[in-house]
């Protein structure tokens, strides 16, 4: 798929994170779960699929004719930076053809002492025609790596970092001033639990969202209804 044909499939549309680290229930070492979530989210009308791991990614190409934003999480010692942290991860996602590469795009350094913008740039001048999302928090993350190349920049790690730490919902004034001033195109993701603050989202000038939790973990979904009974049970007011 071309870029602008790419654009016009996903702007306005939601794009669903299938996921599941090693730790979490739908997790098997063979794959295979990732797959069913991404068919079910393309029968639901899903623009495209987020997705972790050069398996998962190729299982889900085999099973849905969507555009793909790959990722490959892996920590490393020493670093806070977790979200397609070194070049050997963009060469295993760009060789198994995703569309849309994400990296993490905070003001942390890389294990080699790279900053997002200098990978970011770094990655362009090898991959010049592949599409690059950065996953940052804040609006100077966001136009450091517009600046670099990164076509799309996601709010992805707002509330994760040191810098915003408690914020622990969607936050639409950022959104507006990201769309406001921010090159790159916006792809709203994170804390979006309820469907009426996606819309809210598009409302404020993203071009895309992301869901993940609220859509493909049922045990973060579960949690949510536990907690809100635990409230009611406890006396405390709930909305």
């Amino acid at each position: 798929m071309d870029h602008q044909a790419l654009f016009r499939q996903i702007q306005g549309g939601l794009i669903v994170s299938c996921q599941a680290l090693e730790h979490e229930p739908l997790y098997t070492k063979e794959g295979g779960v990732m797959p069913l979530m991404a068919k079910a989210a393309a029968q639901s009308g899903a623009v495209g699929i987020r997705a972790n791991t050069v398996r998962d990614i190729t299982q889900i190409k085999q099973a849905v004719d969507l555009p793909i934003i790959g990722i490959i999480k892996k920590e490393y010692d020493g670093s806070p930076m977790y979200i397609t942290v070194t070049m050997a991860e963009v060469d295993a996602l760009v060789a198994c053809g995703v569309d849309i590469v994400a990296v993490q795009g905070t003001s942390a350094l890389r294990p080699d002492g790279k900053t997002a913008a200098q990978f970011i740039r770094q990655i362009k001048e090898k991959y010049p025609d592949q599409l690059l999302m950065a996953d940052i928090a804040t609006l100077e993350e966001a136009m450091a790596c517009a600046e670099s190349g990164a076509d799309f920049v996601g709010t992805t790690m707002r509330g994760y970092t040191p810098e915003t730490a408690g914020i622990d919902d969607i936050d639409f004034d950022f959104i507006r001033r990201l769309a406001k001033e921010c090159p790159a195109k916006i792809i709203a993701e994170g804390h979006i639990h309820l469907p009426e603050q996606a819309a809210k989202a598009l409302d404020c000038g993203a071009f895309a969202l992301v869901v993940g939790g609220a859509i493909t973990r049922p045990a973060e979904i579960t949690a949510r209804f536990t907690a809100a009974i635990r409230d009611r049970q406890n006396g405390e007011k709930t909305v």
